[in-house]
């Protein structure tokens, strides 16, 4: 299992995890909130369970179907972690407004406090641990995992402020607070809709990306020019096409030759996947 794979799965073991603990406290407790937080959080781990079967086909070999590979998988399933967010900001906009409207306030007993907390620091840890991988290792999928994560917390944090504001005679806070974030969890939802369908469209690298990799092509030797580069993401792997202008002197096979030493130093690149030489005689 690589790398990508055990943290992705790690993350349905997390959430599963919480799962349990909610629906035990709230059974335990006879809490309603805790027992429909439980229920929400089998969305977690649905998201999860995509997101990782989504990095498992994404890190497959190129077949016989799917000859440039299985990278658009994971973008993919990064869109789907956008409508699960894009859900549980409705879901905090909506709760919010009706509670507002009729007066109730979110009250919550000493122990759905507790399993609260514990949610908090999980899902922040997850939030930290994912989007930085996701962003070291250009994984989509682990990033939109963190942001989600991060929006948990929020969520919870929510909550916690009804407990506060019981304190100070302000039981509307947590209401207040509630539609003020959900419109923060549907920008997160947009952020990671956005990027991700980027990546299915095909986007090209940052400028100084494909500036980088024309300076390797211009370093072999044989190499007189580069008339044209034309870069593009393939899930979050780059696919490069380079033209390449040699002396027209060169024979078949030189010119073959130095355009497969372009070929090998670009693919040695971090996240390109496949480069597509074409010799120009000049």
């Amino acid at each position: 299992m690589k790398k990508s794979e055990k943290y992705s799965f790690s993350a349905i073991i997390l959430n599963s995890i919480l799962f349990t603990i909610k629906f035990v406290a709230g059974i335990y407790t006879n809490s309603i909130s805790l027992i429909s937080d439980a229920l929400n959080s089998l969305s977690d781990i649905f998201s999860s369970i995509i997101v990782y079967v989504s990095i498992k086909v994404a890190n497959k070999r190129p077949d016989w179907n799917h000859p440039f590979g299985h990278h658009r998988a994971e973008p993919l399933a990064g869109v789907v972690v956008a409508i699960f967010t894009g859900i549980l900001g409705f879901e905090v906009a909506k709760t919010s407004i009706i509670r507002t409207i009729s007066g109730k306030s979110n009250l919550i007993g000493d122990v759905a406090a507790i399993v609260l907390i514990i949610n908090i620091l999980i899902k922040l840890f997850m939030a930290n641990f994912f989007i930085k991988k996701g962003k070291s290792m250009k994984r989509p999928a682990l990033k939109a995992t963190g942001i989600d994560s991060r929006n948990d917390a929020i969520v919870s944090f929510i909550a916690l402020i009804g407990v506060g504001g019981s304190f100070i005679g302000f039981g509307n806070l947590d209401n207040i607070a509630g539609i003020i974030i959900s419109l923060f969890i549907f920008y997160s939802g947009y952020q990671i809709a956005i990027e991700n369908i980027d990546y299915l469209m095909g986007k090209t690298p940052p400028k100084k990306y494909v500036d980088k990799l024309v300076k390797k092509a211009k370093k072999v030797n044989g190499v007189k020019g580069i008339n044209d580069v034309r870069a593009h993401y393939v899930g979050n792997r780059i696919h490069i096409e380079i033209h390449v202008e040699v002396d027209a002197n060169c024979s078949t096979k030189e010119s073959h030759d130095i355009g497969k030493v372009v070929q090998i130093k670009i693919e040695k690149l971090n996240d390109v996947d496949k480069a597509f030489v074409h010799i120009d005689p000049v």
